[in-house]
């Protein structure tokens, strides 16, 4: 997901593209305004802890951008091409590491594991907003 400061910033295309380049299928994609009961769904995890009112703000604080890719370990590849969440571990080339310079203000969400992205995938698409279309250039990567 890209969050309300990648559209403020005009650079959606831009993080997008470095996923594509890497050869992931992307299969859903839309934008959202993100109420805040749906991001506490989202954050259900966080609740209670002292950046969570913080979290749900900022998601909430302008329209996001939902995303659902494939490709082979997509969840760590995803992971590594983002970077850590600390912008100051985050290292230069990751999408955090380029663009990202506070931790609240994280440009970019990504699921931990294969069962998170399940769940978050549920929330933000029904199953006909995702589209697993033939896909002629995979063994190009």
């Amino acid at each position: 997901m890209l969050k309300p400061g990648v559209l403020n910033r005009r650079i959606v295309g831009e993080v997008i593209s470095r996923l594509e380049k890497k050869g992931l299928k992307l299969v859903g994609l839309k934008m959202m305004q993100i109420t805040p009961e749906l991001a506490a769904m989202h954050y259900a995890e966080h609740k209670g802890k002292p950046f969570y009112d913080g979290l749900v703000n900022y998601i909430t604080s302008g329209p996001v951008v939902a995303m659902v890719w494939q490709g082979d370990d997509c969840v760590t590849l995803v992971r590594k091409l983002i970077g850590s969440t600390s912008p100051a571990e985050a290292h230069p080339g990751t999408i955090r590491g380029d663009f990202c310079s506070h931790t609240q203000h994280n440009i970019i969400h990504a699921s931990d594991s294969d069962e998170s992205a399940a769940r978050e995938i549920k929330l933000f698409f029904k199953d006909n907003e995702i589209i697993d279309w033939e896909d002629n250039s995979s063994s190009w990567y």
